[in-house]
């Protein structure tokens, strides 16, 4: 067993057992929940590799774990053991998903003492008590390190939490564990295989274990789809949160770039990163980003946030939030993809049956025109906003540069290396400072192409509330023989991400067992309209479906070719 992997199954598998008071407390929760609508949640059973019973927190939502501590037939104390139990039985043993890379030691004195907090009428707010998952490159101030997946910063026991965790343990969260991700978020190769991690190793789609969790929140896509926890935090620079968000069935927001303070979060660039929430309902999403939104005097991208900080986002949770709605589709269905054409036909029905306008197409001009301005811009960002971030860290971490990371990596090849390499390390390293002509220009165009002649352009010319389209296609099979070999499929991300502004994908449907997902996007600070959209499309089709941990596809049938697609949304045993 490899050092990363001794590491994670030390912390991740020291479990207390469930108490029969907490396990027959939760089940009398779960049977009650069971008759409950859920917010576009199936209750397809999953079973934990010990034992083959039914998880009794499986697909609860936030709103349900919050009801039932209310009520006293639940506490936080033993939500969190039973999540904790269930990362033993998943993350490493049975179906193996890792998605975990630690487990915080201190989970269930925290409970404890917000248990305490609770009987002693204090609540501090909907998410008082819930557990929640981090990727690990954000900066954590406890017993967990945050390292992004790099066993070069294995020893980064932050010396202060990130604001986002500042304001998670405000609002009464539990911070649960440390997600896998792939390392240093997908930049360090142009190969890399997404989920896969020098301390996590890969990462696996808990719908279909030889499938790829996409990245590079893989961990906390992955840990939020298989019931792992009530909600995790990921973060995007370029599709980081919504692509593994669906090819994990889950939902995910990118919210505008200032909404949500990235001080304490290991950097790619800058001018696109943000953490954004990723849970199993836009309900639950909308909860999470109204406790991690906030102006921050370490991150000076916050300010433009100010009067939106304090915003409930669950206020915007509308059933009939499609009626009236004028939506876009830039996405030109041209063949090339049917499997993600028909979804998006699918999706398009819908938001017709629930009173939207549908302009289709809706051209973005631009599109196409970013790859390679945004290259350059991250690699010149990269360099000078990761050596920042490593030169805060604790001195006992010697790596404190991006040229001694190249260094560590060429030092420990059968570790770091053992697939993939560092061309995107050694790319940023040779670029200068941002007072290159060549990173300034690169900037501008970026800006102009993604905003003005881009979204913006868009939504003015055809009077649009929201853009939509595929997040992604289905999951690829994993390959570490030949990493990077992605196929052409269609995604939504690069034009909000590049631009800076919101972006939502929420499940659309399955092919052959894969969750694909329906992005919505666009412009900054529009998190509201996206909100209430999202969520009217989620109550319309729920199509969120528990992952049953298949070992591959059982490609019995041809998977398309003059067949009516009997396996989009919720089918027979396609799904």
């Amino acid at each position: 067993m490899d050092k990363g992997s001794v590491d994670t199954a030390r912390s991740a598998h020291n479990t207390p057992p469930l108490s029969r008071r907490d396990f027959i407390a939760l089940g009398t929760l779960a049977a009650a929940a069971a008759a409950l609508p859920m917010a576009g949640c199936s209750h397809a059973p999953s079973e934990i590799a010990a034992g083959r019973m039914t998880f009794p927190l499986q697909e609860m939502s936030i709103a349900q774990l919050q009801d039932g501590m209310k009520a006293g037939t639940l506490t936080s104390s033993g939500i969190t053991r039973a999540y904790l139990q269930r990362i033993a039985a998943l993350d490493r043993k049975g179906p193996a998903i890792r998605a975990v890379l630690e487990t915080n030691p201190d989970a269930l004195h925290i409970a404890a003492q917000l248990d305490a907090e609770r009987r002693e009428g204090r609540v501090r707010g909907p998410l008082h008590g819930i557990p929640v998952i981090l990727k690990d490159n954000i900066d954590t101030h406890d017993r967990m390190q945050t390292t992004a997946g790099s066993l070069a910063l294995e020893g980064n026991f932050a010396g202060s939490d990130a604001f986002l965790v500042e304001r998670l343990r405000a609002a009464g969260c539990v911070a649960l564990a440390k997600a896998n991700m792939s390392e240093w978020a997908n930049f360090r190769s142009t190969r890399s295989s997404s989920g896969w991690s020098g301390r996590g190793r890969q990462c696996r789609n808990p719908y279909v274990l030889d499938r790829s969790p996409s990245g590079s929140s893989s961990g906390s896509g992955a840990a939020v789809s298989a019931n792992c926890c009530a909600a995790a935090v990921g973060t995007e620079t370029d599709g980081s949160i919504i692509s593994p968000a669906s090819a994990n069935g889950i939902v995910g927001i990118k919210p505008t770039v200032g909404l949500v303070s990235r001080a304490g979060v290991i950097p790619i660039a800058h001018s696109q990163d943000t953490p954004g929430p990723m849970c199993r309902t836009v309900a639950d999403a909308a909860a999470v980003l109204t406790a991690m939104a906030g102006v921050d005097p370490r991150d000076p991208a916050t300010a433009a946030s100010k009067g939106r900080d304090n915003l409930d986002y669950t206020a915007f949770l509308d059933a009939d939030g499609l009626r009236g709605a004028r939506i876009g589709v830039p996405y030109l269905r041209t063949g090339a993809n049917p499997i993600v054409d028909q979804m998006v036909e699918a999706a398009i029905a819908t938001l017709k049956a629930k009173g939207a306008e549908v302009i289709d197409p809706a051209e973005i001009r631009t599109t196409g025109q970013l790859g390679a301005s945004e290259r350059v811009v991250m690699l010149y960002e990269f360099k000078a906003d990761l050596n920042a971030y490593l030169a805060t860290m604790p001195a006992a971490v010697p790596h404190r540069t991006l040229g001694r990371l190249i260094a560590f990596n060429e030092s420990h090849r059968d570790l770091e290396m053992p697939y993939f390499g560092q061309e995107m390390f050694i790319a940023s390293e040779a670029r200068g400072p941002l007072t290159d002509q060549a990173y300034i220009d690169a900037r501008a165009t970026c800006v102009d192409l993604s905003r003005a002649k881009g979204i913006d352009a868009a939504m003015d010319k055809y009077r649009l509330d929201a853009l939509m389209g595929p997040s992604d296609g289905p999951a690829e099979p994993i390959d570490l023989a030949t990493p990077g070999g992605r196929r052409g499929i269609p995604s939504s991300s690069q034009l909000p991400a590049v631009a800076g502004y919101p972006h939502i994908t929420v499940p659309g449907g399955f092919h052959l067992g894969l969750p694909i997902g329906i992005s919505f996007y666009g412009r900054a600070w529009s998190e509201p309209v996206l909100i209430k959209i999202a969520y009217a499309f989620e109550q319309a089709t729920r199509v969120r479906k528990a992952p049953t941990f298949m070992a591959t596809l059982a490609l019995s049938r041809p998977p398309f070719k003059n067949v009516r697609y009997p396996y989009f949304g919720v089918g027979p045993e396609w799904c």
